[in-house]
């Protein structure tokens, strides 16, 4: 472990500037999914300490909302570079937590601080309006607040950057944060507190509480301090946040569930498509929300893309993510593997053909080989649940219209990809799909500059791009009279 990785992996909660244990003294264990030995332990914390951190977070948000956009820009700007400064280190943290390979997380860790600086630029442009006034002697005056505490809850899938997409816009719109990084993943989570702490951030503006998920997002939830209640996991999760948010009425942004279509017409470029299927797909070992969950091909190339995509399937080289060469690492947990293999067993007594994989692999513990399946049909279960493992079923279809339809036959509309040479079709099969991000002729298209959200059970809410700042704020209205004019 670089010396540095170490000083970041606090095993403490961080709450209104102090480094603080669970009340009760509970800890939970914190594995190394690549070895499944215990990498360390962080405190099991719920209402009490949870309640704690939103308090001083309250108290400190007082003065942090008064202070000036370039104030809290040049905060962010230092944040940004001591993420930087410590890329190798949190990258290698977040390596024996998550699992992913090396250069997936620095890639993260470096996406993380790119998110930092966007916001610390969009927190100057935060604009009001001057409205003409329908009254000669009133001016009318539209002006934006930061909504208050936000309570920020966080997977295991990216455990820096989908902090940064909520830290960054609530630090630069003038909020204060309460964060509860995921358990399997908490150190990533933590590390931002130091990162915080060291950058000068004052004491309770950033709040980082581990332990229990139920305990933690009741007192979120329910607390009428906390104002904003941002979350990205599964949808279920989501739907039972949204209904306890409502006693209080919050403010609530939601990234949620996906089950990305990939569809590829006869006119693709073959070539093209499997190097983005490649990327869509097994990025993360398929753990993420905007993953490739069907792969829809058009008959003409069916035979000619699996062929091609199960060719570079079988080149992934699979391991630790700390070694050399790694490009597919272990899933998160037991509980992970035990789906995928429920999924791949329904496909199978389905009609469904492995082509490559489709078990346990030879390295034991948690890693999986990377699977095509094909002849995947609508009555197969990973036709509606999200896979989240590396697994690749491929359905065929006839035409553009049907294939626009299987791909919408979801509950879910968050990403979703398309190949084609035709500039026609392009613009029709984007305008008839159904999701909040849509790649034409890319496999990831993910970037700071863009809004990020989904429709349906997707979510709400956007994250990144311009629009992101604007669910961590409040629009008020101003009208000024008796101006005698």
């Amino acid at each position: 472990m670089l010396k540095k990785t170490s000083h970041f992996m606090r095993e403490a909660n961080f709450i209104g500037g102090e480094w603080v244990g669970a009340d009760s003294g509970a800890t939970i264990e914190v594995v190394n999914p690549a070895t499944l030995q215990t990498i360390g332990t962080v405190p099991k914390g719920g209402r009490a300490e949870t309640r704690r951190a939103i308090e001083a977070a309250e108290t400190v948000f007082h003065s942090w909302k008064k202070t000036s956009a370039d104030h809290r820009a040049k905060l962010l700007r230092k944040l940004h570079d001591a993420i930087m400064d410590n890329q190798d280190a949190l990258a290698e943290l977040l390596v024996m937590e998550q699992g992913k390979p090396l250069a997936e997380a620095k890639g993260e860790v470096g996406m993380s601080a790119a998110y930092v600086l966007w916001f610390a630029e969009e927190g100057r442009r935060i604009y009001g309006d001057v409205v003409p006034s329908p009254w000669a002697d009133r001016r009318i005056l539209v002006t934006k607040e930061p909504t208050g505490v936000v309570g920020a809850i966080t997977p295991w899938n990216f455990p820096s950057s989908m902090l940064a997409r909520k830290l960054g816009p609530a630090l630069a719109a003038g909020c204060t944060v309460v964060a509860k990084p995921a358990s399997q993943t908490p150190y990533s989570g933590l590390a931002w507190g130091v990162l915080a702490e060291e950058v000068g951030f004052p004491k309770g503006a950033v709040n980082i509480v581990t332990g229990s998920a139920s305990e933690i997002g009741d007192e979120l939830t329910e607390n009428p301090l906390v104002r904003k209640i941002t979350f990205t996991g599964s949808t279920e999760i989501g739907k039972l946040l949204m209904q306890k948010a409502a006693g209080t009425v919050k403010k609530v942004s939601m990234e949620l569930g996906g089950n990305a279509p990939f569809l590829v017409f006869n006119d693709a470029d073959v070539e093209r498509a499997v190097q983005g299927a490649m990327i869509a797909k097994y990025r993360n070992a398929g753990q993420t929300c905007v993953c490739t969950n069907r792969f829809f091909v058009q008959e003409g190339i069916y035979d000619r893309f699996v062929e091609k995509l199960a060719e570079a399937t079988n080149k992934l080289k699979v391991g630790s993510g700390l070694e050399d060469g790694v490009q597919q690492g272990p899933l998160i947990d037991e509980g992970a593997v035990r789906k995928v293999e429920e999924l791949v067993a329904d496909a199978i007594s389905k009609g469904g053909q492995i082509i490559t994989g489709g078990k346990r692999h030879a390295l034991g513990g948690t890693f999986f080989e990377p699977t095509v399946i094909t002849e995947a049909s609508p009555k197969m279960r990973l036709m509606e649940e999200e896979i989240f493992g590396p697994v690749a079923p491929v359905f065929r279809f006839k035409d553009e219209e049907e294939a626009v339809a299987m791909a919408n036959d979801t509950s879910f509309g968050l990403a979703c990809y398309f190949y084609t040479s035709d500039l026609g079709r392009a613009f029709r099969v984007m305008e008839g799909l159904r999701y909040g991000l849509v790649g034409i002729n890319e496999g990831m298209i993910t970037t700071v500059e863009a809004p990020f959200g989904g429709f349906k059970e997707s979510g709400l809410g956007k994250e990144g791009g311009h629009q992101g700042i604007e669910d961590y704020l409040d629009t008020k209205y101003v009208c000024i009279g008796g101006l005698g004019l």
